[in-house]
């Protein structure tokens, strides 16, 4: 499949459980909310549609990506879990496509060239229609699967953020190993953020290095 159409679905919905009182989609990242670094890295993608699906908070998440590309899909279900906002939101879906990428409003370290990189290696795979990224044995986000299983993902018969998916649909996933840990890293907790920040200020520091040695 050469040169592969997808939409994408942003995960912003959850409570942050895990976060001591603070929306991790809020907490600022080089100047801007994560939620808005996530989502501008990936409509710079060119997918042909972004879906939003928003829960917890889902106003100030929607006034953070004010001016971008996007629509938005509330799910009133979304404190049952992850599963119902991804059938929230690829119910939402109107563009056609070849693929649905499946993305995590918390992956600050994503960047336009990151989320290319997984519709490219959908396009090229050589078996299977579910593209699941890989880092040294870990599992990563987004989940890539061909937009025929939309249906199966809505009924909510085929979870693709799922631990059992690559087990329980060996024949249809292919794993891309990446060559970075980047699909790997999110943020849950007070400790993952600071950890995220210093990734990327660390990045920063090294790009004015290298333009101004």
């Amino acid at each position: 499949m050469s040169g592969a159409t997808f939409s994408a679905v942003v995960l912003a919905a959850g409570l942050s459980a895990r976060m001591e009182g603070r929306h991790k989609l809020l907490l600022p990242v080089r100047g801007e909310p994560a939620v808005r670094r996530v989502v501008r890295a990936l409509v710079a993608a060119q997918p042909q549609e972004v879906v939003v699906v928003t829960g917890f908070n889902s106003r100030a998440v929607f006034e953070a990506l004010d001016g971008l590309d996007v629509r938005f899909q509330s799910n009133p279900r979304y404190r049952e879990g992850q599963m119902t906002s991804v059938a929230s939101g690829v119910c939402a879906l109107q563009a056609p496509c070849d693929a649905v990428m499946i993305c995590l409003a918390d992956q600050v370290l994503l960047e336009t060239a990151d989320y290319r990189e997984l519709i490219e290696a959908y396009a090229s795979m050589s078996y299977g229609s579910i593209l699941v990224p890989m880092f040294e044995g870990a599992r990563g986000n987004p989940v890539v699967f061909a937009s025929s299983y939309c249906p199966e993902v809505v009924g909510g018969r085929l979870n693709p953020g799922c631990r059992k998916l690559i087990a329980e649909h060996s024949g249809e996933v292919f794993l891309h190993e990446a060559a970075h840990d980047r699909f790997c890293v999110d943020m849950d907790t007070p400790a993952d953020y600071l950890s995220v920040i210093a990734r990327v200020e660390g990045e920063v520091a090294s790009d004015a290095r290298i333009q101004n040695p």
